[in-house]
C-alpha cells in the first residue's frame, strides 16, 4: 500500500482507520473520501475529496486523481438502519461496492471492505461458527455482506483484483459514535456509565454476540493487506473475533470500575431479532493460520481502557 484511497472515512471505522494508515504510509499518502467533508481530524489532517460512493465517475476519477493503488470501502449503511430502509441499503451498499470494484479494476489497485457476523443467519451454526458455512441471513445488512463477500471473490477470479476482506464482529471504540448498528449497546454502556451510572439495554440478557475493540480492529485490517496473497486461502472474508459476552457480563465488569452501576432492559424487538439471528462466537482460525491473526483486548482490558479514555473524552 503507497497510495489509498477511502471511502465512508468519516465513519465509525474509517475516521480511525485514516488516521492509523496516515500515521504508517504517511498523511499524503491516504486520501479521505465521504459524501460530506465535517470538522473531524479524519477530514483535516490530510488530503480529503467529497465522494458520493453510488456515483461511479466520481469514484474512479478520484482514484486516478491520486494515483490510488489500493482501495479502501468502508461506505455502507449499518445493520439496523438497513433493515429500516433496506431499498435504500441495497443501492447504498451494493451500488457502492461494485463501483469500488470497478475503481479497484480500472486502477489495478488492492482492494478492502469489511463483512460482518451479519453474514450469518439462523440456520448458521451458533457455537464457535466455522470459517466456511452456511449463511442463509434474514436480514437486508446480511443479505448485502453475503452479496459483497462473493462479488469481492468474483472480480479476484474473474478480473485478478486482489481483495480481501474480514467478517467483524460487533465494534467497540471511544472515538466515534454508534452509528446504527444491532452490537452499539456495547458502546453506549459505557457511556452511560460514566455520565449516568446506569444503562438501559435494548438487547436482552443472555444474548451473546462476538465482539472486538477498536484498535484490534484496524490492527487486523492492516495485516491482512499486508499479507502475502500467496498464503491467503480464504479472501472474502476472513473471521476474526476478540470476545464473546452477552449484557450481563459487560455490567460486570464495568462495575468492578464504578460499583453502583446499574443495568436494565427495553428490549427492541427488531435489533433483538437480528442479534438472534447470528452467531453467539466465531471460530477465527482460518485468519490465524494464513496471516497471523491476534487480538490483544478481552472484555477486561477493554473496559479498563474505555472508561480511562472516555472519563477523559467526557
Amino acid at each position: 500500500m503507497k497510495k489509498i484511497m477511502i471511502t465512508g472515512a468519516l465513519g465509525q471505522i474509517g475516521s480511525e482507520l485514516t488516521l492509523k494508515l496516515r500515521d504508517i504510509y504517511g498523511t499524503d499518502n491516504v486520501i479521505a473520501t465521504d459524501i460530506r467533508k465535517n470538522e473531524s481530524e479524519a477530514a483535516g489532517s490530510g488530503p480529503f475529496e467529497v465522494v458520493d460512493v453510488t456515483d461511479a465517475k466520481s469514484m474512479l476519477d478520484t482514484a486516478k486523481k491520486y494515483n490510488a493503488d489500493t482501495v479502501i470501502h468502508m461506505a455502507a449503511l449499518l445493520s439496523a438502519t438497513a433493515e429500516a430502509n433496506p431499498v435504500f441499503a441495497w443501492n447504498l451498499n451494493m451500488g457502492g461496492l461494485m463501483n469500488a470494484l470497478e475503481t479497484a479494476r480500472e486502477c489495478k489497485a488492492q482492494f478492502f471492505t469489511p463483512s460482518s457476523i451479519g453474514a450469518f443467519g439462523p440456520s448458521t451454526p451458533k457455537d464457535n461458527t466455522p470459517q466456511d458455512t452456511i449463511h442463509r441471513p434474514t436480514t437486508m445488512y446480511g443479505v448485502n455482506k453475503v452479496a459483497g463477500e462473493l462479488l469481492s471473490d468474483y472480480y479476484n477470479h474473474k478480473f485478478g483484483v486482489d481483495t480481501r476482506g474480514l467478517r467483524f464482529p460487533g465494534l467497540i471504540s471511544y472515538v466515534t459514535p454508534p452509528g446504527g448498528g444491532t452490537t452499539d449497546y456495547a458502546v453506549e454502556i459505557y457511556y452511560e456509565a460514566i455520565k449516568n451510572g446506569r444503562y438501559t439495554s435494548y438487547i436482552d440478557k443472555g444474548t451473546y454476540m462476538d465482539m472486538m475493540y477498536m484498535p484490534d480492529a484496524l490492527n487486523a485490517i492492516v495485516d491482512l493487506m499486508e499479507a502475502d496473497a500467496d498464503k491467503l486461502i480464504h479472501r472474502n472474508s476472513f473471521n476474526v473475533t476478540a470476545m464473546s459476552f452477552e449484557p450481563e457480563q459487560i455490567a460486570a465488569e464495568i462495575r468492578k470500575h464504578i460499583p453502583g452501576f446499574e443495568i436494565s432492559y427495553d428490549v427492541d424487538p427488531v435489533r433483538q431479532s437480528i442479534a438472534d439471528s447470528w452467531p453467539n462466537s466465531i471460530d477465527a482460525t482460518a485468519a490465524k493460520e494464513e496471516w497471523g491473526f491476534k487480538a490483544d483486548f478481552d472484555l477486561a482490558k477493554m473496559t479498563a481502557d474505555m472508561l480511562d479514555k472516555l472519563r477523559t473524552k467526557l
